[in-house]
Formats: structure tokens, C-alpha cells, sequence
């Protein structure tokens, strides 16, 4: 057999470094995933949705190294009354959780639910499998196979405070894969809460299943280590007048990838998915949308800025697409970069795709510098040209940050935000 034939590739060096759990009920998806994963193989960069991204460093058998950054913030969502569940480098911390019983829920690990027939069975894999067309997600189906833990949250009703999923980062060789899968029964309604650096690399699926006039409330807050690399992928599917808001802020990180892929499939449905992000140097951040209707007189709204400086890049990648007799679809898409410097650059792909004749879709995508004008009418009342310009970045991002339906978290976010600018402008 030829040298080339014998040679290892990254997909089977990949696979060959973990083992598919055995047994239980989820085996049948993770080995279905498997199998898929295999046929499609790991992303490269001739990949049409990975042009602008290199995935090598998430998809190379062995993780890069991460240093742990102490940055001295208080812990994000400190000041909200919530249920915490914390994993340390992708392993459940169980003296640092909270008691997992919370009414309206039910809460349970992945690695510990054992039951033939448990309610994630049909969900495990399901959604994830569906979001690979008509783009392949590899790094996903990746997580479905060999993921051994997470959290299955069964939402029966409305729990009286928000569930927080808190990634510690503390081993510099950390590679750490969760997946979870979230079902909201009709009516029911639910905030996550995720926050943290995780791991030097993070792999993370979140399957989300929101029944008819559920509503599923999204915040999430990306660490601040310098170095730590992660690829994460929201599914979700949503039912008759059932609502869908997802909020990502990310500051800091060498590769950070954002997937979300959204089916509406219930009439009068919304789906909004939002992010904020803040990059310096060697910083390299992509978001990557699918946002399909099915469904008649459903909305969904892409709301994405970046504000990127000393050679940061930001990516996105957003599709809409109307399957036909999804009738008065009104479908939003906006990205935009702020270019503190030359040396950045904001790399778009903003799509429509329409099989239907009666909607109203748009979508645009802007790169520039910082206003001028009102940085020189902020100088000219006694503004510093720092603190000038956080006032204009952050004004920059708020479209964004509104996204977050709870005024609370909104505030927070944006006090954060605002603390890192002045921190940066020091």
C-alpha cells in the first residue's frame, strides 16, 4: 500500500483520541453521529463556510496549550439570583453546584441519566443531525459522538429563577467537549445563563426543542482568556407562537467560532439571535447564522457588532432562507464592524435565500472607522479622547446588547462591557 494510503488522516487522528461511550440511551445517536462524521470529515479551510475562518487548531488531534488569564472581575451574573451548575475544564464541580432541583424543571446530568427511556432520547443528536443540511457541521457531530457530559434540562413550566452554566478554566492542557439538550413544553418558559472560558479548547452542542407559546431566553458571556480556542453550536426548533432569543458577548480569545442554526417550523414563531464582541491583537472571531422558515407569518432577527483593533478579525456568516409556503416571513439581518485601527478587518457573508412571495427579508453589512464628528463634538466638551471613544463603542454595541429581554442582565452586560473598554483605554 502507497506512503499516501497509510498516512493517518486528521479526521481518524481525531477520532482515534477519544472513545464512543458504550451503551445507554444515547448510544444509537452517537453512533449515527459518528458514522456521519466520518463520511464528511473534519473542516478544512477549502470548506466554503471555513474560508475565512482556519480551523486547524480545533480540529488537530492534540489541543494547543492556553494560559489561564486572572483578570480580577467579579464573577459574571454574581449580582442575579440564579441556579449554578459548574464544570471545571469540562468536568461537573459538583461541591461548587447548586442543588440541581428547581420547580418548573428538571435538571439532570448526561453523564449520570441512565434510563432506557429517558425524554432526551429523541432529542440527542436529532436537531444537531438536522442542522447538517444543507451545510456539514463536523465539530458538531464530533460533540454528539464523543461527549460525555452536559446537561439535560426539561422545562415543564416557569422556574422562578434563571439556570447559569459556569465553565471554569483551570488546567493550561485542557480539552473539554459538553453537550446539552434543552426541552421546553408548551407554555413553558426559561433563561439560560453561561458564562466562562471553559477550557484551552472548548467544544460545545446545544440542542434547544421550544414546544408551541414556549419561550426560551438566552445569555451568554464568553471567557476572557487570551489564548483559549472554542467552537460552539446552538440547534433549536421552534413551535406555533413560540419565541427563541440567544445574546453572546465575547471579549478576548485566540479563535472563537459561533454557530447558531434555527429552524421555525410553527406558525408565528421568533427567533432572535444577537452578539457583541470585543477583540484586540491576536484575536479571531467568527459567527456563523442559519436561520430557516417553514412556517407562515414568523420572524427572526440577526443583530451582530464587532468592534475590532491592532489586527482583531471578525467574521460572519449569516443566511436566511424561505422555504416556500413559508408566507409574510419578516426576516432582519444586520452585521457591522468597528475599526478602531488599519490593521483589522471584518470579513461579511450576509445571505438570502426566498421560495416565497409574500415576505419581508433584508439584510446589511457595514465596516468603518469611529464617527469623527462625534468624537470631535465629545472632545469639544471636555470628553478625553478614551473615554470619547468607549462612549462611542458602546453606543456602537447597544443595538445588540437590547436583544436581552431582561433589563438586569442588560444592565450588567453593558456595565461589563463598559468596565473592559476603560480598562483597555487605561
Amino acid at each position: 500500500m502507497a506512503e499516501a494510503q497509510l498516512k493517518e488522516t486528521p479526521t481518524e487522528a481525531m477520532i482515534a483520541r477519544h472513545s464512543l461511550p458504550q451503551g445507554g440511551w444515547a448510544q444509537a445517536a452517537r453512533e449515527d453521529a459518528l458514522a456521519r462524521l466520518r463520511a464528511m470529515g473534519l473542516p478544512q479551510r477549502r470548506d466554503e463556510y471555513w474560508k475565512f475562518t482556519r480551523p486547524d487548531t480545533l480540529t488537530q488531534a492534540e489541543a494547543q496549550p492556553a494560559a489561564i488569564f486572572d483578570h480580577g472581575d467579579a464573577p459574571l451574573f454574581d449580582g442575579t439570583d440564579r441556579l449554578r451548575i459548574v464544570f471545571v475544564d469540562g468536568v461537573f464541580d459538583a461541591e461548587a453546584s447548586d442543588d440541581l432541583t428547581l420547580e418548573g424543571v428538571s435538571i439532570e446530568r448526561l453523564a449520570t441519566a441512565d434510563s432506557d427511556l429517558h425524554w432526551a432520547r429523541d432529542l440527542y443528536g436529532t436537531l444537531e443531525k438536522n442542522g447538517q443540511t444543507p451545510v456539514q457541521r463536523p465539530l458538531a457531530a464530533l460533540n454528539t459522538a464523543f461527549a460525555t457530559d452536559g446537561v439535560l434540562i426539561h422545562v415543564t413550566g416557569t422556574p422562578s429563577k434563571p439556570i447559569n452554566l459556569v465553565y471554569a478554566h483551570k488546567s493550561e492542557a485542557s480539552d473539554a467537549m459538553l453537550h446539552h439538550v434543552v426541552k421546553l413544553d408548551k407554555g413553558a418558559e426559561v433563561t439560560l445563563l453561561e458564562n466562562g472560558p471553559a477550557a484551552a479548547r472548548f467544544n460545545t452542542v446545544m440542542e434547544v426543542e421550544v414546544a408551541d407559546t414556549a419561550r426560551f431566553h438566552h445569555v451568554r458571556a464568553q471567557g476572557r482568556d487570551h489564548e483559549r480556542r472554542a467552537a460552539t453550536h446552538v440547534f433549536t426548533r421552534l413551535g406555533t407562537e413560540s419565541l427563541f432569543k440567544s445574546f453572546t458577548v465575547t471579549v478576548n480569545g485566540a479563535l472563537t467560532r459561533n454557530e447558531c442554526v434555527i429552524e421555525l417550523t410553527g406558525d408565528d414563531a421568533s427567533a432572535h439571535v444577537a452578539g457583541a464582541c470585543v477583540g484586540d491583537g491576536d484575536f479571531h472571531h467568527d459567527d456563523t447564522v442559519f436561520i430557516t422558515h417553514d412556517a407562515v407569518n414568523c420572524e427572526s432577527r440577526q443583530v451582530f457588532k464587532k468592534v475590532l483593533r491592532n489586527g482583531a478579525t471578525g467574521v460572519f456568516q449569516g443566511k436566511i432562507l424561505v422555504k416556500e409556503g413559508a408566507q409574510k416571513t419578516d426576516g432582519y439581518q444586520i452585521s457591522q464592524s468597528l475599526l478602531l485601527d488599519g490593521d483589522s478587518q471584518f470579513l461579511a457573508k450576509p445571505e438570502l435565500e426566498i421560495y416565497a412571495d409574500d415576505v419581508a427579508c433584508s439584510h446589511g453589512s457595514t465596516s468603518g472607522a469611529i464617527d469623527e464628528e462625534a468624537l470631535f463634538y465629545l472632545r469639544a466638551r471636555g470628553v478625553s479622547h478614551a473615554e470619547a471613544t468607549d462612549l462611542l463603542t458602546l453606543a456602537f454595541l447597544a443595538e445588540a446588547v437590547e436583544e436581552i429581554e431582561a433589563e438586569g442582565l442588560r444592565e450588567e452586560i453593558t456595565g461589563r462591557l463598559s468596565s473592559w473598554l476603560e480598562r483597555r483605554s487605561a
